[in-house]
């Protein structure tokens, strides 16, 4: 796996992209399903898969993978 600073080159880490989605869907112990929102999350249009490119599904999976292997997960009590 690249390293952060390689990802941060390679796809858009804003808040709601491609990349933030699947690291959170990962965070929340949900099962990857690429998507995105053009602007922030909730607020905007939400992208599906159907809708986006594959550089946009490499960029989510590469978020839900990194958060996987490098980030933490939610705990719920």
């Amino acid at each position: 796996m690249d390293n952060y600073k390689q990802l941060k080159e390679r796809y858009d880490m804003r808040h709601g992209g491609p990349f933030d989605r699947g690291s959170a869907d990962s965070y929340y112990h949900r099962g990857p399903n690429p998507h995105y929102y053009i602007g922030g999350t909730g607020f905007t249009p939400k992208i599906e898969e159907n809708d986006m490119t594959p550089h946009e599904v490499e960029a989510y999976m590469a978020g839900y993978e990194y958060n996987e292997k490098y980030g933490d997960k939610k705990l719920y009590d």
